[in-house]
């Protein structure tokens, strides 16, 4: 399933474009707008968490395949990514969630800060696709049902 890293990167680029469009609609004052543009930004990244994940059980995770001198550098922006997609993940659950229960006031305060944070974890997942799939030929591939089941 090699085109599975593209849907998914595709998926975050919606999202974090849809996100964008909401920031824009309430600063306008267009809240129905917003919440529109917000749940397809969730939906997005919802699609995005499940293709990436199915490609991660079902194909595996892919190592950097570029040249090693520049290895450590791409781990070290990997672990950069991974903990911006992260606290991405539970700042968004807890903005929507707020929206969802109308705790306004805290969604309001809260929300600035995760689009910021969403978008540098979409920023830095697009730059590690390019990475791994089209600037340098990706590494070793290795199946997380092939690596606990040992074949």
């Amino acid at each position: 399933m090699p085109f599975l890293p593209t849907v998914s990167t595709i998926f975050i680029i919606i999202s974090a474009t849809f996100v964008a469009i909401g920031w824009r609609l309430i600063i306008k004052g267009k809240k129905t707008a917003h919440k529109k543009a917000m749940t397809f930004a969730a939906y997005s990244a919802l699609l995005f968490f499940v293709t990436y994940i199915t490609k991660t059980v079902v194909v595996g995770s892919t190592s950097f395949g570029g040249p090693e001198d520049i290895k450590v550098y791409y781990t070290v922006f990997l672990l950069f990514h991974i903990i911006l997609a992260t606290v991405g993940l539970v700042f968004g659950v807890t903005t929507l969630v707020l929206a969802w229960k109308r705790n306004i006031t805290k969604h309001e305060k809260i929300g600035p800060i995760t689009s910021v944070i969403w978008f540098g974890g979409a920023i830095t997942g697009v730059i590690v696709y390019f990475l791994l799939y089209v600037v340098f030929r990706g590494g070793e591939t290795t199946s997380l049902i092939r690596a606990i089941l040992g074949y």
